[in-house]
């Protein structure tokens, strides 16, 4: 049986599917035709159906629950994790409502959360968020929300730190931060989609035990080609929840559900 299965370029999400993807753990019964794409183009791809497995924004979720069940491998969900709100210079709270902000899409869990954080902020600017950087320094936009690995770069850059989104999100909720998850189409069935889940858990597990194996791959893939950058954003955004969502993991999703007015919806297959 042949599937369809989106995920992003980013250094987290072709380590984790790395041994899946080149056959290092497998299912005789199953193959995946992989769609690389941006994670605000994989929530779109989600939002249409087209895909049978994908990583999503966890804010993207609730619109697509009744399609597709969650996985509970594959997370990118932590402490210290948040999206970053930065600016060429240290502006003040008071002058926030008025800048221009770059998002990284409007689907983003980093788009929900600065409209949670910052309801103040309307003026809003979608891009691709290796962009958004670049755009902040050159003034196309007073400020930017970065994700990925710019997380890592921007002070070397010269841009200042606004505010850490996950900081507010765990000092409201008390939660880890859901970022984005994988999900698979419903109409699957709930024993196969388990089958896949099963098979997700033992790629991140062997993307663990052999961090050398998924090196090439994150390389071809990354936008920022540091293997340092590259390490420390696989460290930061892959964790336990990534091979479980676990107790945890599975609250900080459904306190996001909550606020989305999506609390009652079932998560898993």
């Amino acid at each position: 049986m042949r599937l369809t299965l989106g995920f992003s370029t980013c250094p987290n999400d072709t380590f984790l599917f790395d041994a899946l993807v080149h056959g290092r753990v497998r299912d005789p019964e199953l193959d995946f035709d992989v769609v690389l794409d941006d994670v605000e183009a994989l929530n779109e791809r989600a939002l249409a159906g087209h895909l049978d497995l994908t990583k999503l924004s966890y804010a993207a979720l609730p619109a697509v629950l009744d399609r597709y069940a969650l996985l509970r491998a594959g997370s990118a969900l932590g402490r210290g994790v948040g999206p970053l709100l930065v600016a060429a210079e240290a502006l003040r709270p008071e002058t926030w409502a008025s800048l221009r902000v770059a998002i990284p899409g409007v689907y983003t869990t980093a788009n929900f959360l600065l409209g949670w954080a910052f309801p103040e902020i309307v003026q809003k600017k979608p891009m691709h968020f290796s962009a958004i950087e670049a755009a902040v320094l050159h003034g196309e936009v007073d400020a930017g929300l970065l994700i990925h690995e710019n997380r890592f770069t921007y002070a070397a850059r010269g841009l200042q730190k606004l505010a850490d989104l996950g900081e507010v999100w765990e000092s409201r909720s008390g939660l880890p931060i859901p970022l984005g998850g994988i999900v698979a189409r419903r109409s699957l069935g709930s024993p196969l989609i388990r089958r896949i889940d099963a098979l997700l858990r033992a790629s991140v597990e062997h993307a663990f035990a052999h961090p050398d194996d998924s090196r090439a791959y994150v390389q071809l893939h990354a936008q920022e080609m540091e293997p340092a950058v590259q390490q420390a954003h696989i460290n930061l955004y892959v964790n336990s929840y990534t091979i479980d969502l676990g107790a945890d993991g599975e609250a900080a999703v459904r306190e996001l559900l909550r606020m989305n007015g999506a609390a009652n919806q079932a998560l898993f297959a």
